[in-house]
């Protein structure tokens, strides 16, 4: 709901708004100004306006892909880049955290320079304070990766006993996605199948990361410590079947 200062025209049925405050609606991510009532007519799928999208940790992950026109977030890319360069061997690489306040650095950085952000040796030497900002992103995140819409489908398919029953029910799901969360879920499997690739010197396996990424990449919709306890290993399960099955499923 928006208050406009001086007369103001609906850009979807091109009537007057009237009134002194709260006149109509504005797209937070386009800046479209509506009536209320027109608000319900305007399709959802708009292009956000890089001008409107003021941080990049917090935002609506397909808001911020299709403000910056690229098919994932570059903070994974960014982050993912450099984990490759400098970390996969590092022991309990993604499991050992790093500074906290460091994190928060990183976490600035991008939010102020985008994709400019510098998170290379020299400023950040320690890896896991790169690890620690990239499941940061995907913790802030306002719908997950692995959306509240199918978070209960995909826990549903964990359940199934049949390997290869099971691997179908998933890839079912995975299609269901939006395209920029499929996307980032892809980049970021094959990514993880790498650190495993290196399990000889990290000692992360496949299980191992399901741990750390499975209540990161995925939230029950309602917030219920009960249901989140209750489902903590078929969501540590989802993640180890999608990287374990990388290339099967993607």
């Amino acid at each position: 709901v928006h208050t406009f200062r001086g007369p103001h025209w609906c850009e979807y049925c091109a009537n007057f708004m009237w009134g002194l405050i709260a006149q109509g609606v504005r797209c937070s991510d386009c800046g479209l100004n509506v009536h209320k009532q027109c608000s319900k007519h305007v399709p959802n799928d708009c292009q956000p306006d890089l001008k409107r999208i003021k941080k990049v940790y917090c935002c609506d992950l397909t808001t911020l892909v299709k403000a910056h026109n690229t098919q994932r977030p570059m903070v994974v890319d960014i982050c993912i880049r450099e984990i490759e360069a400098r970390g996969l061997k590092s022991e309990g690489i993604y499991r050992v955290s790093g500074f906290t306040e460091h994190i928060e650095d990183v976490k600035m950085a991008f939010d102020r320079d985008g994709e400019k952000a510098d998170i290379s040796a020299n400023i950040y030497p320690d890896i896991n304070i790169i690890t620690g900002a990239l499941k940061l992103y995907f913790r802030d995140l306002p719908i997950p990766v692995i959306t509240y819409d199918t978070y209960s489908k995909f826990i549903e398919a964990a359940k199934i006993s049949n390997a290869d029953e099971r691997l179908e029910a998933v890839h079912e799901v995975l299609m269901l996605l939006p395209p920029a969360h499929y996307e980032t879920l892809r980049y970021l499997m094959i990514h993880l199948k790498k650190v495993t690739m290196n399990e000889k010197d990290n000692l992360m396996n496949a299980e191992n990361l399901g741990i750390v990424f499975g209540p990161t990449l995925m939230r029950p919709p309602e917030d219920s410590t009960l249901t989140t306890l209750h489902d903590m290993r078929y969501q540590k399960l989802i993640v180890q079947i999608l990287i374990e099955n990388e290339d099967v499923l993607f």
